[in-house]
């Protein structure tokens, strides 16, 4: 068994490509014989004057984590998430997880990247006893953390 997270979306190809630049995952290519999805939905009778942007997979290139799944929806996203992601790696950029300064200062580093590529910061978090992180949103409005 392994687990899939899926985000409802507007625009699943452009939320993906965000979700690349946060994570370092890769579009998860289209099964053979298609050699691209543009091949694929062409094959299955979407013109391009169809919807070629119903559904949009990403998937991390070293097989570790969930394949993460954008498919569009009609309705708004009207409420704070009831789930939400944390982007960790301050572990394997050799941060101690005792050092509250250096994790903040990643995770700012991190953030303002993910800014440039339409993230929001909603605030920033330097607890002593909860320890320290950035919350932003991506360009559709989920709620996720960078720790």
């Amino acid at each position: 068994m392994d687990v899939q997270i899926v985000i409802d979306c507007h625009g699943p190809r452009a939320l993906g490509a965000f979700w690349i630049t946060a994570l370092g995952y890769v579009e998860e290519p289209p099964r053979p014989p298609f050699g691209s999805w543009d091949e694929a939905m062409d094959a299955w009778g979407i013109g391009p004057d169809g919807d070629r942007d119903p559904a949009y997979a990403i998937v991390d290139p070293a097989g570790r984590g969930p394949r993460i799944f954008f498919q569009k929806v009609p309705e708004a996203k009207t409420v704070k998430n009831r789930l939400h992601l944390d982007v960790r790696f301050s572990a394997e950029r050799g941060i101690a997880p005792s050092d509250r300064a250096a994790k903040l200062a990643a995770a700012r580093e991190h953030a303002a990247t993910l800014v440039e590529a339409g993230a929001t910061v909603l605030t920033e978090v330097d607890d002593e006893r909860e320890g320290a992180w950035v919350v932003l949103a991506d360009p559709e409005g989920n709620e996720f953390c960078v720790t």
